[in-house]
């Protein structure tokens, strides 16, 4: 795997060309990843806890449209709706989200390739950051990634003194990128960066997902799940803040008698009417089966048809959880 190195200083640089050049920048701020405008505010620290909200919304956006139509006398037309089409670089990811695209990839390409979603995921760089931040909610290396894991990166920093970090080069796409900006790199020194990877502290593995995925295939009505449901408030901000939840429902907005569009809206399954039928009809009337579709969507369901967890083990859906709900103690103790 080839690597460079770049300074602190040409770190900056690079990211102003990068913004000279017209793209996007995103980069985690306090709470969410925010887009850049002035590079020099970018703070690239490997012990941050982790935004509140993953980079999702700038692939898989809250709202979105995805026609227009407008209705005749004797017909109705149709107009596509458009996907903003300018690169976006995604700077500073802990690995917990740069591995999101990998796990997304598979449900957006599945039956029906999604092209709103190919689009933007196709004009995305993802350069990813080593991560030296852990705390009882973390658990990635549960799910098969680690805090040096450069799943989903195209380019992946690694700090090896207090001026230089090693960038790994991870992806074709990555190589390509960089080649533009080859003035801000020099030659790598892989067992510096070696070094400082094998500092950093993995967090324990919470539990054994093979066992996890057995468990749940043969307790569907497991009297845990109504006890999880009672403390529930179905609000699904843990849906809304991970990095790869990604249901969505479909509406007609009218702006007139004549004229509306279809907007393609994010959903949670922890809403009461997320599975409401027509006739009144709700399979998952209480909340216990809606927290029970949540975990078997993550850690069965999924792994049933892509063979890949639903989940980064990020923790964030555990840190806002109103009522101190963890998903990481849940899933351990589902086993026998």
């Amino acid at each position: 795997m080839d690597e460079k190195i770049i300074s602190k200083q040409n770190l900056v640089n690079f990211c102003k060309d990068i913004v000279a050049n017209g793209h996007n920048l995103l980069a985690p701020g306090k709470t969410e990843y925010n887009l850049i405008q002035d590079p020099s505010e970018i703070v690239l620290d490997t012990k941050s806890k982790p935004t509140k909200a993953s980079y999702k919304t700038f692939v898989f956006p809250k709202a979105e449209p995805i026609l227009y139509y407008k209705r005749g006398k004797n017909d109705v037309v149709m107009l596509d709706a458009k996907v903003d089409e300018k690169k976006t670089v995604i700077f500073g990811a802990k690995p917990c989200d740069t591995n999101s695209f990998n796990i997304l990839n598979k449900i957006f390409n599945w039956d029906y390739k999604d092209d709103f979603y190919n689009e933007r995921v196709k004009n995305f760089i993802v350069i990813g950051l080593m991560c030296e931040y852990s705390d009882r909610y973390c658990f990635c290396t549960s799910v098969g990634s680690s805090p040096v894991s450069e799943k989903g990166s195209d380019l992946f920093l690694v700090p090896i003194d207090e001026n230089n970090y090693a960038v790994r080069i991870v992806t074709d796409k990555g190589k390509e990128f960089i080649g533009a900006y080859s003035k801000y790199f020099t030659e790598g020194a892989p067992e510096k960066s070696k070094a400082a990877e094998e500092k950093v502290k993995q967090p324990e593995v919470a539990f054994d997902s093979k066992q996890v995925h057995e468990w749940l295939g043969k307790n569907f009505e497991h009297p845990k799940w109504d006890g999880v449901g009672d403390l529930c408030l179905s609000c699904a901000q843990c849906a809304f803040v991970c990095p790869v939840c990604h249901c969505f429902d479909l509406v007609d907005e009218d702006y007139s008698y004549t004229e509306g569009r279809r907007m393609k809206n994010w959903d949670g399954c922890q809403f009461g009417h997320f599975t409401l039928h027509a006739s009144g009809h709700n399979p998952r009337d209480i909340q216990g089966k809606r927290y029970r579709q949540r975990i078997n969507h993550k850690f069965k369901y999924y792994v049933d048809k892509f063979d890949e967890i639903l989940c980064t083990g990020c923790g964030r859906c555990s840190r806002g959880c109103a009522v101190s709900i963890d998903i990481k103690e849940i899933v351990a103790n589902c086993t026998d």
